[in-house]
């Protein structure tokens, strides 16, 4: 037994958050074509990171992504348009609605996305590692039982629906 009772060797949801943390850590900010580019897609919050965005009301700003797999759902940030709602490819096209006038909105508020400060042009090709690590974060039991608290926080089901109906 480790410290405080734990089994040495078991992760808990706080390590494994906190070992993304220290294997993605935050780049220098920048400003340029392609770091920019970056920000029109929305990033992936770790869980935990989801968690504090949810208690300091960014809930309705959200949008759920499913894994291509459908085995698993995301919270991120949502396109303009598609706030509170699963993520409808209609949307896509819009960008992050936390981006306003080429600055995320996020900046600087404790509440930006590991993906988001970890990415940056001369990180080239470490954005998909990145990104399957978070994916991993949220494809456990405390991602997925986030993923419900929001849709019923949220009434996503009934918003998804809606937004279709005014898309046709």
């Amino acid at each position: 037994m480790g410290a405080m009772g734990r089994k040495k060797g078991r992760a808990t949801k706080d390590s494994r958050a906190l070992s993304l943390a220290q294997k993605y850590p935050p780049s220098e900010p920048c400003t340029c074509d392609i770091c920019r580019s970056y920000c029109r897609r929305p990033g992936w919050w770790t869980v935990e990171e989801c968690t504090r965005a949810i208690k300091a009301g960014l809930a309705e700003r959200m949008m759920l992504e499913l894994s291509p797999e459908r085995t698993f759902a995301v919270l991120s940030p949502a396109f303009r348009g598609n706030e509170g709602a699963y993520a409808l490819q209609e949307f896509s096209n819009r960008g992050c609605g936390f981006l306003i006038d080429e600055r995320c909105e996020l900046h600087g508020s404790g509440l930006e996305l590991l993906e988001c400060l970890f990415c940056h042009h001369d990180r080239v090709g470490q954005g998909p590692r990145c990104h399957a690590d978070i994916a991993r974060d949220w494809d456990t039991p405390d991602g997925q039982a986030l993923v419900e608290f929001w849709g019923r926080l949220t009434q996503a089901k009934l918003r998804t629906m809606a937004l279709v109906r005014r898309l046709a």
